[in-house]
């Protein structure tokens, strides 16, 4: 028999759901809105409009090619949304599926990949990031491929021990005896069963992976110029700090609200679990 599944409750609202919420929503809007319409072109540039500061025609100002900063926000938060999510789904797939094997049935595969999560893990993000991608080479592909590997254990850890907890359940027991498949039993019966602790673990991933992203690119090893991103830009504001501080402040807020968003989400969401 089946355990009735938790899903995360948003039945009881509060304030940090619904602030997290509605800052995620805009942020998401802005970065769809972003892949398909900008209010200037995200590469044109001016001469004559070099440094404008924030004004009704350029709200974010221009930059030091005489682009549109708001263009490059938009279309920035999108580039580095869309990398992050494909990070968090290629990481958390992997975390669930190994997670599941090793948490249910233990042994010495799961000995030996809990010694490699706690190598990988032994390590800064960003710095063992870097170590990947200088190996498979640059480029948004490797960028995602190289983020995806760094953040698996994290996911592995959560969903071995959420399986550990509960592959001797009372429910899981009477699955066993009534004959019913270890595949069902592991992805019917208990992977249902974890999504409210996963799920915050999700809206964390998706703030660690934004803020890789952000730095891999300002580093200058994640997106290239002059593709927008919120990591690029604030790469190429630094230099500009005094004469034009709107140029960073624009990328530099954007991804503290994404961010924040976020990580309220997250708090609502564990809050109501």
């Amino acid at each position: 028999m089946m355990r009735k599944v938790k899903l995360p409750k948003i039945q009881k609202w509060n304030k940090y759901f619904t602030a997290g919420l509605i800052m995620t929503v805009i942020a998401l809007l802005l970065a769809v809105v972003g892949l398909f319409w900008t209010p200037y072109g995200t590469t044109d540039m001016s001469a004559a409009e070099r440094f404008h500061a924030p004004s009704l025609m350029h709200p974010f100002g221009t930059d030091n090619f005489g682009r549109d900063i708001l263009s490059r926000v938009m279309k920035g938060m999108g580039t580095t949304i869309f990398i992050s999510t494909l990070v968090v789904a290629g990481s958390g797939g992997a975390g669930i599926l190994i997670g599941a094997l090793t948490g249910y049935f233990g042994g010495i595969l799961d000995e030996a990949i809990m010694r490699v999560t706690d190598a990988i893990n032994g390590f800064p993000s960003i710095l063992l990031a870097l170590v990947v991608i200088s190996v498979m080479g640059g480029g948004r592909q490797n960028l995602i491929i190289s983020l995806a590997i760094v953040f698996t254990p994290s996911f592995v850890r959560i969903v071995r021990s959420e399986f550990i907890r509960l592959r001797d359940a009372d429910y899981i027991m009477r699955a066993r005896l009534m004959g019913v498949g270890r595949a069902r039993i592991l992805f019917i019966h208990i992977l249902p069963n974890i999504f409210s602790t996963f799920w915050v673990s999700v809206m964390i991933g998706f703030n660690n992976a934004i803020l890789a992203e952000s730095g891999m690119s300002y580093l200058g090893v994640g997106v290239k110029p002059p593709d927008a991103s919120l990591g690029n830009m604030l790469s190429d504001a630094q230099g500009y700090l005094m004469t034009a501080p709107w140029y960073a402040l624009a990328p530099g807020l954007a991804i503290v609200w994404v961010v924040l968003g976020f990580s309220l989400l997250s708090e609502g969401i564990r809050r109501n679990g």
